[in-house]
């Protein structure tokens, strides 16, 4: 997939529609929501962060009443193995054997590098644009896919969607636009914005709710990725 125009494509199909004022809010985003997952994830580097905060502030000024990720929920997801949804709790599963088939195959897992540049969208949200400098995350998706695909494991891989992009979801939208006009002039002001390219060296095994929210998720295992040798 070339991920560059996957993302293009994306953001201007989801700009005609918030021209228009049009945006999917989330309601559940204010409310008790007792949905939760396992995720495999990584956590972008401070001076990353602190780059998407300093553009998160320009948007609060043509957007106050949507949802900003704090700096503790950003993540880019590498693989949902249970989608979230009501009902799930860790008393479901046997956590240890997550956290082992994890470990077997990203053992064999060297560091990669993701690019963050520029935003793209959707209807329901903002998200800033990541691109992998090689293979090494999809060969990681694909292994991960082929194992609990068949290792009598409850999973729910790519039955939401098949996850192929790098990107970290950094607003929601949950209040109708105020300003459309300048949302988009916003979208377009950073549409090829530097956020910064960093080394993933280390993935999280979390059990966690639909929003990544620190205060709802679990970490199960740290996996630091070695250099072969």
């Amino acid at each position: 997939m070339n991920l560059e125009a996957h993302y293009d494509a994306m953001r201007e199909a989801a700009l005609c529609r918030l021209a228009q004022g049009d945006a999917d809010l989330d309601p559940l985003l204010d409310a008790a929501d007792d949905r939760r997952g396992i995720t495999l994830l990584a956590r972008p580097p401070g001076h990353v962060i602190r780059e998407m905060e300093a553009v998160l502030a320009d948007f609060r000024s043509a957007e106050p009443g949507q949802y900003y990720y704090p700096a503790s929920d950003i993540h880019l997801t590498i693989l949902s193995i249970i989608s979230c949804y009501r009902g799930f709790g860790l008393e479901l599963i046997d956590p240890a054997a997550y956290s082992a088939a994890v470990q077997d195959i990203v053992r064999h897992c060297r560091p990669f590098r993701i690019r963050f540049t520029g935003l793209t969208a959707s209807p329901g949200g903002i998200m800033v644009q990541g691109v992998p400098e090689d293979d090494t995350l999809n060969r990681l998706r694909d292994e991960l896919r082929s194992f609990f695909r068949n290792a009598g494991l409850q999973q729910s891989i790519d039955q939401r969607y098949s996850i192929q992009t790098a990107h970290s979801t950094v607003l929601r939208f949950r209040r109708p636009l105020q300003n459309p006009a300048r949302l988009l002039e916003k979208i377009r002001q950073y549409q090829a914005h530097s956020f910064g390219t960093f080394e993933v060296d280390a993935l999280e095994l979390v059990f966690n709710d639909w929003y990544q929210r620190a205060g709802n998720t679990v970490l199960l295992e740290r996996y630091p990725l070695l250099n072969p040798g």
